[in-house]
């Protein structure tokens, strides 16, 4: 492999399957230099902690160890220095999403990965936007997503799930702890009592489903998830919201 380096964007890639996409993308791109690639965990963590690339773009499943242990040995070894973390894997379970970003990993994207929306995803970190664009980014896809399911935005319970929605997203294992946490701190900032922002979020729900814009959450999250005759919980739809938001970056 060359390992001239092309720009100052380094990339190490660990991947199981045979699929070389992904390698020959970067390694055409004068954006980017691909120091190295490997399915194997210990040489995944040997390399990475010697060649120092920029980002790790790191599948879940490795021989010998899965990419989560393989994040923890190389934080707890590169400290400040380790590189930005993207997991890429056929695994879409929820808990596996926040348990990424819990770790300390920049994004998780599912297979299968286009490489133009991974360089995307990569230019964005490296290049970070200021903080309150961030904000107003994120504000304006949750409000989207809203719109889309038939939350109006003049109810109050949209305003509890759209923080709850931020939060889920900043700290993903808030959604644990909704009744001891989640509400009380949604309440303390809109001054009000942890009953009424549960309550406010089930009217909002409600408001949704009796709209009959089922088929289009259905539609928006890719999966015949619920029907007209149940709605999901409160925390359901948050961790819902948050998880796709956290998945597409």
């Amino acid at each position: 492999m060359d390992n001239k380096i092309k720009s100052n964007i380094s990339l190490y890639i660990a991947d199981n399957t045979e699929d070389e996409s992904l390698v020959n993308y970067f390694n055409a791109s004068d954006k980017f230099t691909v120091l190295g690639t490997s399915a194997l965990a210990d040489k995944v963590v040997s390399d990475v902690e010697r060649l120092k690339p920029n980002f790790l773009i790191m599948e879940v499943l490795l021989s010998g160890m899965d990419g989560f242990l393989v994040l923890e040995k190389i934080k707890k070894s590169m400290g400040s220095q380790m590189p930005k973390v993207i997991f890429i894997s056929n695994l879409s379970h929820s808990g596996f999403v926040s348990k990424a970003i819990k770790e300390g990993a920049s994004y998780f994207m599912i297979k299968p990965i286009m490489p133009q929306n991974l360089e995307t995803r990569i230019l964005e970190l490296a290049n970070p936007v200021k903080e309150e664009k961030i904000e107003r980014v994120l504000e304006e896809k949750i409000s989207n997503i809203f719109i889309t399911i038939g939350i109006p935005a003049h109810i109050k319970g949209y305003q509890f799930l759209r923080e709850a929605v931020k939060l889920a997203i900043e700290e993903p294992e808030i959604i644990g702890a909704i009744t001891k946490k989640l509400y009380p701190t949604i309440a303390e900032k809109f001054s009000t009592s942890s009953s009424k922002v549960e309550r406010g979020m089930r009217h909002a729900i409600e408001v949704a489903w009796n709209r009959g814009k089922i088929e289009n959450i259905n539609t928006l999250f890719g999966l015949k998830i619920y029907s007209s005759n149940e709605k999901p919980t409160n925390g359901e739809l948050i961790a819902l919201i948050a998880d796709k938001m956290l998945m597409e970056g």
